[in-house]
């Protein structure tokens, strides 16, 4: 059956033009096409042959006075494409290399296309055509750039589209799909191997970011559950308004909407969930202004908490914009994205919202996550959904892994690149803390032994306690100062164990035995004041742990209970500088003993400066 060219043109129209393309590559290669009367091959693999009107309908609506050629096979085949793109304002050259001695036009054509080159078109050649084989460059592209002296422009092509048992697995476009066209670095005069090695990479870069950009149907039914719920998030939004959780008049970022206009330049999105994670982010934020004195950081949070440290940095409001991430609604992220517009987007640890990273790879927002955590339980969840994990994973442009367990982990969730870096929160400077106050306290509290029970959860203010109580024996001027990891329960400890609160101005006299610290950020301050601490999160419950660098780096000796899973890397490392209580007598004889040196020997690593360099790479690519 032969196909009429007018109902292939209607196709291949309705295809090429429904279809989303994302054009990007180099700026050479945009100037070399773009600039009339220039002249210039652009060289595509020929299973591409039917998508390549798409980089002429993108070129001819950036300069209208280009002038299009592509070289086209005499053969049935070869005349019926010509037909179809003619009216489109591309002109076909015919004529093929010759092959077994037979003569199929090849020096007629070259002729030709050699004087269109120098009229100032553009030609497009198919280096493997027209019978291939496949993806290996024949002799003409090399001949006609180095005889008409003029760049070569290798292009990536790929889009939703179907490959016909061609010998070539020649592409057919599908309507209303996701493309990518990529231009290379332009070639003068490049020889067969560097011209193929070119056109491979780029088409496999543009198959990947098609690929990226195909929804399944889980995200489909993600998208779709993320609108149902959006009345019900409202509502929760206002029951943790009502709970202090949310600040009453930034509660409108939550769906992606705000007052605040973008700043010109350059955004990069920065995010991290909570208190922890963003202190360890700011170094990587500084690294990356101190780099970039263009570049603007959307830092964003999921906490009021982690809200008010960024507010303390002095380039708040400056070089550095806090956000609260919107919910992922779709709507609300079009919204966020529609305004930000971020170059780049980095996320810390173990921030992975599905809706969030398709949104931002439709757009061609590069997505980096840094400091990769996944617990055992957080795989083993992923792990149930592995087709829609491995989508997910695949979206990201790479992950650096705290360790080589989380590697190992990312990778079999499907994630690639993967690099083993090291724990930021090891890269981190100490805590910050009020001098001042520091000298203030330290006078009030005198020649006390000083005990901090830090970052405690419920069911473990019972255990320390008790253990603080059974050391007094030894140390009858002991003082606890317990810091829950949320301040917000402070009332509750307080009432229940009798003790002064910090948050309410009281202060402990030299015959208190225990102080409740319920602020916010000054972990910094009691660590100094300490002797000696205990991490909580640890010794009940789920557990997980929290950073033991954070007094370590301090040279405070330092107990944790035994469930640090969240840790079990950098556990390993300091396996010999912190100490391991299993229950109350354990805390108990460590709280009696001597205090223990600490080592702080290998404690700092420089990973800040490693993420910002590949940072910076991938968004400038």
């Amino acid at each position: 059956m032969t196909l009429s060219p007018r109902l292939l043109r209607l196709w291949l129209g309705l295809c090429l033009r429904s279809t989303r393309w994302q054009v990007s590559g180099s700026p050479r290669a945009v100037e070399t096409l773009l600039t009339p009367q220039n002249g210039a091959v652009v060289a595509f693999w020929h299973r591409s042959l039917t998508l390549s009107p798409a980089l002429w309908f993108w070129a001819r609506s950036q300069e209208p006075r280009l002038q299009l050629r592509v070289l086209i096979s005499r053969n049935p085949d070869g005349m019926l494409i010509a037909d179809v793109v003619r009216p489109w304002g591309i002109i076909g050259i015919h004529g093929s290399s010759s092959k077994n001695g037979r003569n199929k036009g090849g020096a007629a054509v070259l002729r030709t296309a050699l004087k269109e080159l120098h009229s100032g078109a553009i030609v497009g050649i198919t280096p493997d055509g027209p019978r291939g084989p496949a993806e290996h460059v024949q002799p003409g592209a090399v001949a006609l750039s180095r005889l008409a002296g003029c760049a070569v422009v290798p292009v990536g092509m790929a889009c939703t589209s179907l490959r016909l048992p061609s010998w070539d697995g020649l592409a057919f476009p599908l309507p209303f799909g996701r493309g990518a066209l990529i231009l290379g670095e332009p070639l003068f005069q490049p020889g067969a191997s560097d011209l193929q090695t070119a056109l491979n990479t780029l088409s496999g870069r543009a198959e990947s970011i098609q690929r990226h950009h195909q929804s399944g149907v889980s995200e489909h039914l993600w998208r779709l559950t993320g609108t149902l719920l959006a009345p019900a998030l409202t509502v929760m939004l206002r029951i943790r308004l009502h709970k202090g959780r949310e600040l009453p008049d930034r509660l409108r970022e939550r769906m992606g909407l705000g007052n605040t206009r973008r700043p010109a330049g350059r955004i990069l999105w920065l995010h991290a969930a909570s208190v922890g994670e963003t202190l360890c982010a700011l170094p990587l934020a500084e690294a990356l202004l101190d780099a970039r004195p263009e570049l603007t950081l959307l830092f964003t949070t999921a906490t009021v908490t982690g809200s008010e440290i960024v507010a303390r940095h002095p380039l708040f409001g400056k070089r550095i914009i806090h956000r609260f991430i919107p919910h992922d609604v779709p709507r609300w992220l079009r919204r966020f994205l529609n305004l930000w517009q971020p170059e780049g987007a980095v996320f810390v640890e173990s921030e992975l919202w599905p809706g969030i990273i398709a949104a931002c790879s439709d757009r061609d927002i590069p997505v980096m996550l840094v400091n990769g955590r996944l617990s055992d339980r957080s795989s083993q969840r992923w792990g149930r959904l592995r087709g829609p994990a491995r989508r997910m994973m695949g979206r990201l442009s790479w992950v650096a892994a705290r360790g080589p367990e989380d590697a190992g982990r990312f990778r079999a969730l499907g994630a690639v690149p993967v690099y083993e870096d090291g724990d930021l929160k090891q890269d981190a400077p100490p805590l910050p803390y009020d001098e001042a106050e520091y000298n203030r306290l330290k006078a009030l509290f005198g020649e006390r032994p000083i005990f901090v029970a830090a970052s405690t959860h419920p069911g473990e203010e019972d255990l320390v306690l008790q253990a603080a109580e059974n050391a007094r024996t030894l140390q009858p001027d002991l003082l606890t100062i317990l810091v829950p990891r949320h301040p917000a329960r402070g009332a509750e400890l307080a009432e229940r164990f009798q003790l002064p609160r910090r948050s309410a101005g009281e202060e402990p006299t030299p015959q208190t035995p225990v102080w409740l610290a319920d602020t916010l950020g000054e972990l910094g301050l009691f660590y100094r004041l300490a002797d000696r601490c205990f991490l909580g999160n640890s010794l009940t419950g789920k557990g997980g742990g929290h950073n033991p660098f954070e007094p370590l780096r301090l040279e405070i000796p330092t107990a944790t209970g035994p469930k640090m899973e969240n840790w079990r890397e950098a556990m390993a490392t300091i396996s010999d500088t912190i100490r391991i209580v299993n229950d109350v007598e354990c805390l108990t004889r460590w709280l009696k003993s001597p205090l223990p040196p600490v080592r702080t020997t290998g404690l700092q690593r420089s990973v800040v400066s490693v993420l910002r360099d590949r940072i910076l790479r991938t968004v400038e690519r």
